[in-house]
């Protein structure tokens, strides 16, 4: 017998080790139909979160259902080797142990550490991963840096490097002082600072002079002039000044038309620099006049290009005040640090008389996700990818519908961000990674070789020494699909499973994650890496707020899993995930624990009533009303789940799900069936018990995907009674394939008309305030003959479920009665007496002028253009939410109290 709660905490453990004993994770032998599906390998050095959670959640709902279906279902695991975050984590760990720092140990000794910390701590959230219920084949996971992997990140760079495709160059990067690496954008991290603008009045060159405009009449032209020998510029970092190679002003900007082209003299350094015009300055912004430092922002390195100006470095790794570049820098500057060097270089405007002003600001300024510190753009030399070229076949695999995007709004960001791709700098300089391929003679010159011995034949056995820079960890993530299944050997799993059937990721790696996977699948395999690109949203707060430990919102996917189980966090985020944004609360979780509750009540009912599987049932033998009735739902709710999950509308699966298993099997069929199961009848009884067996069955199989614990334990338990399964674990059991024949029409008018009736009166009881012990007769008004023998076959089910006294015929609805519509007959609940109408009417009256109040107040809100302008759209869409709510609960009310006024 089943205990009388399902315990998730010894249960889960236990289950997921007899699937992964079983070889259930593993492709089927010998399936026709392969799908396959890739994980987003998560960080080494990550811990399981609740975005991690939904989406992968939603990968273990495909797998599974695809797995039922019959097809050889490859979910492929693997964890990324993280670069950054793993050496942080690791020179963290050396530094507190009070270690010497990586520098003192050396590459070799370092790297080896990293390899130690990986094997006894890193992929913890691999185990994380089981815990959520992931049926990935553990026996081919894979790790970025593994050997395999090695070798196929080595021959692409080789060969793009052949093609053209890869080149070194020196170009404005993102600069982390602290790591003294180049960083990618996805590692960038804008944060709002108090800060200034400092205005400096640059001095003109050669004595030139001009008339700057000072007042001006209602139409804007200049009225008054004053002569000036200076231009003012205005900048947030002043250091950069130092590197300044030109002023550019807007071509349009009538104010500085007269001295474009002459020059100014820098202050401080003496440098002689030419004012250009550029449409990057902005007239309308400050001076209109702006500083260009080509090699240390990324708009002047493009103005400089345009104007062909001079890229002068003055900060070195460490983000200190350089001269190796620029003589001109004095010595007293070089060796400090920027912000150092920002207070000397104001402090000396202000003495000299060329600070003009300070301007307080609030601004964004990049900071490193990982350090915390302020990146700089920097000019170094690196290696690139010819994205662009790389791109347009990715464009065009999308725009042919090769690959597309769920929801497809997400192709335009995809398309956007390809259309107008930048070289993607793939060097870092870091020690953990994929060390670049490519190593250098005596004189500088390069050689790409896929090993040192062939790098050291090609340079006719020169000295040569190998770059000491690795790749970008994107580089090897791009290509997760087919490195992973061995690449670039002709693998079976390549041919069986690439290309994957479905990607599962969060919208904002598209850019730089999906988009390169694309570029270099296409590339090295002429085929996309997968056919469909399923996009899910953020995870936020109830309140529509971003989760964040300083908020105190976050919810701990493993602390909810701990208290109530891995089902009902999965099935919250498969019925949540239809929306951008998913709103998620503990209450929630918990609303759905008891939807499992529900589920196993009705298990143990059928266990109580002794319905237990027949060798050779069929169900399309049924002859009982509400067996044929029960078999048509779960071929409708079979539809609906099967059709929903294929088109990865998850939300629109569990939704089905969560009605067919909690209002129809539940609340109605098992209500239903009691009077049978416990009358005199022995082949109808014998017939509903094979019934309930066999529709629990067929339930569980439809829930797997989605609460794959409960949903096995039941399947387990439930089959230690009667003949032994041919399907012993649930998880390998086939999909339900049911008939549309199954779908009876007399049997759905006849049920439907019932739930109908009673679904009415027990709403007529709630909205008349009629107290839960009273039972008010039911009278049917000149019922048809189709009514009339329903109400004689059903009247034991209308007394029970109904509550009410009995179930009559009249020719008229009686005095004191409220009357509804139920199959085009009137029927009439007698209330008189039972209620108090006239108490009733002035509750009625008052809760209505509290649901206007409440409709006008909300109304009032959303009529305001400064809530509107201001209010977070989450803040709007919840008092909209309100307001349908609030509307709702008027009609009601105002229907209820005519139904009262409506009384004879």
């Amino acid at each position: 017998m089943l205990d009388k709660t399902f315990d998730p905490k010894a249960s889960e453990p236990r289950l997921y080790a007899q699937w992964e004993q079983s070889g259930a994770f593993a492709p089927t032998e010998g399936a026709a139909e392969a799908y396959s599906i890739v994980i987003p390998p998560p960080n080494v050095t990550g811990s399981l979160h609740i975005g991690h959670a939904l989406n992968n959640t939603l990968q273990d709902i495909l797998t599974r259902y695809h797995r039922m279906k019959g097809k050889a279902a490859l979910w492929l695991p693997g964890t990324d080797h993280a670069g950054i975050a793993t050496q942080m984590v690791v020179e963290r760990q050396l530094a507190a142990a009070g270690n010497v720092g990586r520098r003192d140990m050396g590459r070799d000794a370092f790297v080896e550490k990293v390899w130690e910390w990986k094997a006894e701590s890193g992929g913890a959230i691999v185990q994380q991963l089981r815990r959520l219920g992931a049926s990935c084949d553990w026996s081919r996971e894979r790790f970025t840096l593994d050997e395999g992997l090695n070798a196929a990140v080595r021959k692409v760079f080789v060969q793009l490097h052949k093609d053209g495709l890869i080149y070194r160059d020196k170009r404005l990067v993102n600069w982390d002082p602290q790591f003294q690496t180049a960083i990618s954008d996805l590692e960038v991290e804008q944060r709002e600072v108090d800060g200034a603008y400092w205005h400096f009045a640059y001095p003109l060159a050669d004595g030139v002079t001009f008339e700057y405009p000072v007042a001006f009449d209602e139409d804007g032209k200049a009225t008054e002039y004053e002569t000036r020998d200076y231009i003012v510029v205005a900048t947030t970092r002043p250091e950069t000044m130092l590197g300044d190679t030109g002023v550019a002003v807007h071509p349009t900007d009538e104010r500085y038309a007269a001295i474009v082209g002459k020059s100014v003299i820098l202050p401080i350094t003496g440098r002689r620099i030419p004012i250009v015009a550029d449409e990057y300055a902005d007239p309308t912004k400050g001076s209109g006049a702006v500083k260009i430092t080509p090699a240390h922002d990324f708009n002047d390195f493009q103005v400089g290009k345009r104007a062909g100006l001079p890229s002068l470095n003055i900060l070195d790794a460490f983000a200190r005040i350089t001269d190796v570049d620029t003589p001109d820098v004095p010595a007293e500057y070089a060796g400090q640090d920027r912000f150092a060097a920002r207070k000397a270089i104001v402090a000396r405007a202000e003495e000299e008389g060329w600070l003009k002003e300070i301007e307080k600001t609030k601004h964004m300024v990049p900071h490193g996700d990982r350090s915390g510190v302020v990146i700089e753009p920097w000019l170094t030399d690196q290696w690139y990818v010819d994205a662009h070229t790389l791109a347009q076949p990715a464009i065009k695999a999308v725009e042919t519908g090769a690959t597309v995007f769920e929801p497809a709004s997400y192709s335009k960001i995809y398309f956007e961000w390809l259309r107008n791709i930048e070289p993607w700098c793939i060097s870092r300089q870091l020690w953990w990674g994929h060390r670049i391929p490519a190593w250098y003679d005596a004189d500088g010159q390069i050689y790409v070789a896929e090993t040192e011995a062939e790098a050291r034949e090609l340079a006719g056995n020169k000295p040569i020494t190998q770059d000491e820079d690795v790749l970008d960890t994107w580089f090897s993530s791009a290509l997760w699909p087919f490195s992973t299944m061995g690449w670039p050997e002709k693998t079976a799993d390549l041919e069986k499973f690439y290309p994957t059937s479905d990607l599962v990721t969060a919208a904002d790696i598209i850019f730089f994650w999906v988009a390169r996977m694309m570029m270099m699948g296409l590339h090295f395999m002429d085929e996309v890496p997968f056919k469909r690109v399923i996009i899910n949203g953020l995870v936020r707060d109830e309140k529509g707020q971003k989760m964040s430990k300083s908020k105190g919102n976050v919810i701990d996917p493993l602390v909810i899993i701990d208290e109530l189980g891995a089902d009902p966090l999965r099935f919250t985020m498969a019925i949540l995930s239809g929306t951008r944004d998913i709103k998620l609360s503990k209450e929630r979780i918990e609303g759905y624990r008891n939807f499992g509750t529900k589920l196993w009540n009705a298990a143990r009912f059928s266990q109580m009533n002794e319905a237990v599987r027949v060798e050779g049932f069929d169900p399309a033998t049924v002859t009982q009303t509400i067996n044929r009735w029960i078999r048509g739902e779960l071929t409708k709710a079979e539809r609906q789940v099967s059709e929903a999950i294929e088109g990865g509308r998850f939300d629109d699966a569990a939704s089905a799900l969560y009605r067919f298993v909690w209002n129809v099997f539940c609340d109605w069929y098992v209500e239903l069936s009691k009077p049978v199961l416990q009358g005199s009848d022995e082949a109808a009884k014998a017939e509903t018990r094979a019934m309930t067996a066999w529709t629990l069955d067929q339930t569980l199989k439809l829930l797997h995907p989605v609460m794959p614990f409960i949903t096995e334990e039941l399947w387990d338990e439930l089959g230690k009674e009667g003949p032994v399964r041919d399907e012993p674990m649930l998880i390998g059991s086939q999909w339900p394939v049911l008939p549309d024949a199954f779908v009876d029409a007399e049997a759905e008018a006849e049920i439907g008309w019932l739930v109908d009736l009673v679904t009415e009166v027990r709403q007529l009881r709630a909205e008349m305030n009629v107290p839960p012990g009273a039972k008010p007769p039911l009278a049917f008004v000149a019922p048809d003959g189709v009514t009339a023998g329903r109400i004689a076959l059903h009247q034991p089910l209308i007394l029970t479920l109904a509550r009410v006294s009995e179930v009559a015929t009249a020719e008229a609805a009686p005095a004191g009665a409220v009357s509804f519509v139920i199959g085009g007959v009137t029927a009439a609940l007698s209330l008189a007496g039972t209620i108090d109408v006239a108490a009733e009417q002035a509750r009625l009256e008052k809760a209505i002028k509290t649901a206007v109040s409440d409709v006008e107040h909300i109304n009032k809100k959303l009529g305001n253009p400064n809530f509107v302008a201001k209010a977070a759209p989450a803040v709007i869409d919840e008092q909209r939410a309100k307001l349908a709510e609030a509307e709702e609960a008027h009609a009601k009310l105002v229907a209820a109290l005519d139904r009262i006024g409506a009384m004879g």
